[in-house]
């Protein structure tokens, strides 16, 4: 399992970092966001580590496959398949990725209103 050193999510999975995990298999793990933006917010990574998602469909489309059905499991552990839910997966700086691991952020419980403003 490829890993860096200095990534946030990779020290998560390795257990330095304590995280209040939702949902866990051999290759994702989920776990609810430290500052959630929504009544039901949880973050699902792929346990090895791929810097964006886009590298990730490149490199292996089956294991984006799986990190997005981890998403709707979660969603039905949350609670929120049958309501609705968003998932969100920031890609680069400016698409406005903060940790360079890739993560899909599944974000419900509440009404959401429109995604965010696009400018020209």
């Amino acid at each position: 399992m490829a890993t860096s050193n200095d990534c946030l999510f990779c020290k998560i999975v390795a257990g330095e970092i304590p995280n209040d995990t939702v949902y866990e298999t051999d290759s994702v793990l989920a776990f609810r966001d430290i500052s959630p933006r929504a009544a039901v917010h949880v973050l699902v990574i792929p346990k090895s580590h791929e810097d964006t998602l886009a590298e990730m469909a490149a490199d292996d489309a089956g294991s984006v496959a799986e990190l997005f059905a981890a998403a709707g499991e979660v969603a039905r552990i949350e609670g929120v398949d049958q309501t609705g839910y968003r998932l969100v997966s920031n890609v680069g700086s400016d698409g406005g990725q903060e940790v360079f691991h890739v993560h899909v952020h599944v974000l419900g419980g509440q009404q959401l209103g429109p995604v965010g403003p696009l400018r020209d």
